[in-house]
Formats: structure tokens, C-alpha cells, sequence
């Protein structure tokens, strides 16, 4: 269980290009879920990349600390299981 953000970035580091399942706080009692892949990390967001299909845009990008204060939860999906980040 990734304590730091600088756990929480390695522990995403070896996820990249997995598909995941993002759920993120919109505010307002809204909760967004969209589907896509880890596409990069740098020192301080990452970036996952959105399916086409379902979304009107590319690409979203999230501060490592949105999942340390469960602004954002991910869910690596791999086969038919699904692999949850923790912070």
C-alpha cells in the first residue's frame, strides 16, 4: 500500500500502457468513469489516454496526489481481472 507520492509514481511507472478504468471525483456528488490506457508518467501527473468510442477527447492528465487524497481511483485491467491501485 503506496504511502508517498513518490511510491505512488513508481508504482504507475510499471503500468504504463495497461489498460485501466479511471473513476474521478467531478465534484458537485459526480463521479466520472472512463476507460482507456496509461500512456505516460512525468515528475508530477500522469497521463492515460481515453477510448475513442466513449469520450470526446483524448487524453486526461491527473497529479499523482489525486490518488492520494482518492481523487482518483484506477483499476488495471488485465484479462478479466481488475488489478486496483491503492494508495
Amino acid at each position: 500500500m503506496a504511502k508517498t507520492l513518490i511510491e505512488i509514481k513508481q508504482g504507475l511507472e510499471s503500468h504504463v500502457g495497461k489498460r485501466l478504468k479511471l473513476k474521478a471525483n467531478g465534484g458537485r456528488r459526480k463521479t466520472i468513469i472512463r476507460s482507456g490506457v496509461l500512456a505516460e508518467t512525468y515528475p508530477s501527473v500522469f497521463i492515460v489516454e481515453l477510448d475513442q468510442d466513449e469520450n470526446a477527447f483524448e487524453r486526461v492528465s491527473y497529479s499523482y496526489a489525486d490518488i492520494l487524497t482518492e481523487t482518483v481511483e484506477l483499476n488495471f485491467l488485465e484479462g478479466n481481472k481488475a488489478l486496483l491501485m491503492e494508495q
